[in-house]
């Protein structure tokens, strides 16, 4: 049986979603004619999504066609149920919401995220923008079918719903999902089905899905598909893939920004473990540098079942640290020379953590010097390039070596504003679906 049900609201927007799905591994299949199904077709696939076409028809029309598709598809093992909504709050989605409600019973609640950050649609303050604009100030408010009134998110959804409806502005998002997740069950207790929330970027998504995860409420996402997709990576393994995988990002950078940006993954929602290398030890002497490499990889192996994403760090990072090189060049090393001795060593702390844990599937390197150092360490012969995560941040595979297929984003260490690496990490574990 599917593990994710998608009932939409129109065929397009499924579809969106469905993609959204299959670009983490999952299978996704689109229901054009229920009575045409295979025995046992919807049930091969990981996502089932159903199209209602009801954006454009009478609130109790609506209603009767999502309800009847969610009774089709409703079953003990879904994880995940949905409601697909337009990006810009056109439709029936107050009635189509309350549809699944009413079929799924009463324990369920509605978590309203209508968020879609790489489309410019966001939610701050309770209300709707597009691309920085309020929502009732832009040309889709004038759709002669939908026409949409205001940008208040929750006005739109009590508008239409016969559910109490609440908010969760983004004050509440800034401690940590077991705190979310507090907030979200007090909203529930105080008699609220429908809560609407701020989420203005993927990191908003990923915290909103971790703390609904961690109340242990059944629930519904309403949605463009983003939170979706998000709330699906964390609760369900790809029918075909269901080995754990874990992320290694290796930075050595002193650029001011590399700071900046490892200081956001860190303090973010995504739970790291991180470790700093000392790297004036790495020139000291050979038997100090060796030392330090093993330092530093045992640390991170030794708890590395903890944590999905695992960083090793120069220290260098913070300028007190920074090396002074003049006494190193004096003993007559070349500069190259000198940097070469620490990005090689980077190379070697990256290698021993993925021989002491093969569940270490994806790198982040953070500058070229340091991938091509990782590079060599891992024997790949080059890289076999699939993406633009973001400008000047490169997706590809190793090619060749005994890790071949290892997924790994890299970036220069200026590169990007403050959640650049947050967004590789990001986009790394939906490839790897964690």
């Amino acid at each position: 049986m599917a593990q994710c049900v998608v009932i939409a609201d129109d065929l397009t927007g499924g579809n969106s979603t469905g993609v959204l799905m299959t670009k983490m591994n999952y299978s996704a299949f689109t229901v054009l004619n229920p009575g045409a199904i295979e025995p046992g077709e919807v049930e091969r696939c990981d996502c089932v999504i159903q199209p209602t076409d009801s954006r454009g028809i009478s609130p109790e029309e609506a209603y009767d066609r999502v309800f009847r598709a969610t009774r089709r598809l409703m079953g003990e093992g879904v994880k995940v149920y949905a409601h697909r909504i337009d990006s810009t709050l056109r439709g029936n989605l107050g009635a189509e919401t309350d549809a699944m409600l009413d079929c799924l019973g009463e324990d369920y609640v509605a978590i309203c995220a209508p968020c879609f950050p790489q489309t410019g649609r966001i939610v701050s303050g309770g209300y709707l923008l597009v691309d920085g604009i309020p929502l009732h100030k832009t040309s889709i408010a004038i759709d002669p079918k939908s026409p949409v009134e205001t940008s208040e998110v929750a006005a739109v959804v009590r508008a239409q719903t016969k559910y109490p409806v609440c908010v969760i502005t983004m004050n509440d998002l800034m401690h940590g999902k077991h705190y979310l997740a507090n907030i979200i069950r007090a909203r529930v207790q105080e008699g609220n089905r429908i809560i609407c929330l701020d989420c203005v970027t993927q990191e908003d998504v990923d915290l909103i899905a971790d703390a609904v995860i961690t109340s242990g409420l059944k629930t519904i996402c309403v949605d463009p598909g983003v939170f979706t997709a998000t709330l699906s990576r964390k609760l369900i393994t790809p029918s075909h893939q269901v080995e754990k995988s874990r992320i290694l990002a290796v930075v050595g950078s002193v650029h001011p920004m590399a700071k900046e940006q490892m200081e956001e993954l860190w303090l973010s929602s995504q739970k790291t473990h991180n470790v700093f290398v000392n790297t004036k030890e790495l020139l000291e002497s050979e038997e100090r540098r060796q030392a330090e490499v093993l330092r530093v990889s045992d640390e991170i192996l030794s708890v590395s079942d903890l944590y999905l994403v695992s960083t090793v760090t120069g220290d260098g990072i913070y300028p007190e640290n920074r090396i002074d090189f003049r006494p190193y060049l004096a003993q007559g090393k070349t500069l190259d020379q000198v940097t070469g001795i620490i990005n090689k060593s980077f190379g070697e702390i990256a290698l021993r953590v993925f021989q002491g844990d093969p569940s270490f599937k994806a790198l982040y390197t953070s500058g070229g010097d340091i991938t091509v150092s990782v590079c060599e360490a891992f024997g790949t012969s080059g890289l076999q390039l699939k993406d633009e995560v973001l400008p000047l941040a490169a997706f590809g595979e190793f090619q060749g070596g005994p890790y071949q297929g290892t997924y790994i984003v890299t970036k220069g260490g200026s590169q990007g504003a403050a959640g650049a690496i947050n967004r590789c990490i990001t986009y790394l574990k939906e490839k790897l679906h964690i």
